[in-house]
């Protein structure tokens, strides 16, 4: 390392680069922290896929229709269904922060582009479109999970309520599984694996991949970039009294996350529904042009918002702490918490 970069490093203190981090303890803390994050997210990704797959308000009238409706007739349970396969995108999250860091510090290196919202932007696209690689077969089969109530037969049947609500989210699934079948152990899971695999061989487990990457890269891309904007004004402006990891994770993080959330929205209402329908890119807009018209762009917005506010204050509030706990010896005195 040069002197010029020792020289950057303390003069951004709120910056912490790939080299000043100890890896043995950097990658296992993002791990875990990853499981924590995606426990707590999850709720919000079953509203706004059961919400995105209807057709205008067959089903829930809207996000708290759809958390009034969940609770009370699958309960807790509701909010989780097809949780243990999620599980499996933590190693594509480690890889998606792992290249984000990654391409952060070969900038850094190997290019004269400094600007940290320049490094931020290509570091989040480039990142996403690696992350993305290897989540969307995960996604396609989590996707069909997520619309299958978590009752068994004999509760439903006892109450007319539950069992019309039954009814209703049974219109938005592709893949109708024999209760039977799903009270086996992994049941649900061989057999959505089994339908996505006979109706389109493995393509089928990359169905909507590049209307995938045209949701999350730019998404990605346009968080750090927002963040680094949002951190860097915030930063320049506030008292050295208030704490520098407030600013990150309690202000320009959301704020982020509504900016990217609401710019990208639409792209993600399209790539759900071909995921979970089929059809091309023309044929599912002209559908939801038919549907709802311009107002598709804004299915499912209120819970998508809500689900990036929470993951941008979750994530920066452990994301950055971990970094600095991650520090090698020689830099811990140089970055202000």
């Amino acid at each position: 390392m040069t002197s010029l970069q020792d020289e950057a490093i303390v003069e951004d203190a709120q910056t912490i680069e790939l080299h000043m981090m100890e890896m043995r303890k950097y990658l296992p803390m993002i791990g875990c922290s990853s499981l924590f994050m995606r426990t707590v997210l999850y709720p919000y990704g079953v509203i706004k896929t059961r919400l995105q797959i209807q057709s205008g308000k067959d089903v829930y009238k809207g996000t708290w229709d759809a958390v009034k409706s969940i609770s009370r007739t699958e309960g807790i349970r509701g909010f989780y269904p097809g949780f243990g396969v999620y599980c499996f995108t933590i190693f594509p999250g480690m890889c998606y922060i792992s290249s984000y860091e990654g391409v952060r510090h070969y900038m850094n290196t190997n290019t004269n582009w400094n600007q940290g919202w320049l490094k931020s932007l290509v570091g989040g696209g480039i990142a996403s479109i690696v992350g993305q690689t290897l989540v969307v077969p995960i996604d396609i089969v989590n996707q069909h999970i997520m619309l299958l109530d978590r009752r068994k037969k004999t509760t439903s049947s006892n109450n007319v309520r539950k069992k019309e609500a039954r009814e209703k989210l049974r219109t938005l699934q592709e893949i109708h599984i024999p209760d039977e079948l799903r009270q086996r152990r992994f049941g649900t899971v061989r057999a959505v694996i089994s339908h996505v695999y006979t109706a389109d061989g493995l393509l089928g487990f990359y169905k909507g991949y590049f209307v995938s990457i045209a949701t999350f890269a730019p998404n990605s891309a346009l968080w750090w970039f927002f963040y680094e904007a949002y951190k860097e004004k915030l930063l320049s402006v506030i008292p050295e009294i208030v704490p520098r990891l407030f600013v990150m994770s309690c202000v320009a993080a959301p704020l982020a996350g509504v900016s990217s959330a609401a710019l990208t929205n639409g792209v993600d209402v399209v790539r759900v529904r071909i995921q979970v329908k089929g059809g091309t890119v023309q044929e599912t807009l002209s559908t939801l042009l038919r549907e709802e018209g311009y107002k598709f762009w804004w299915k499912g917005l209120s819970a998508r918002l809500l689900q990036s506010c929470v993951s941008s204050v979750l994530i920066l509030s452990l994301y950055e702490p971990l970094k600095r706990w991650s520090l090698k010896e020689e830099f811990r005195d140089c970055v202000k918490w």
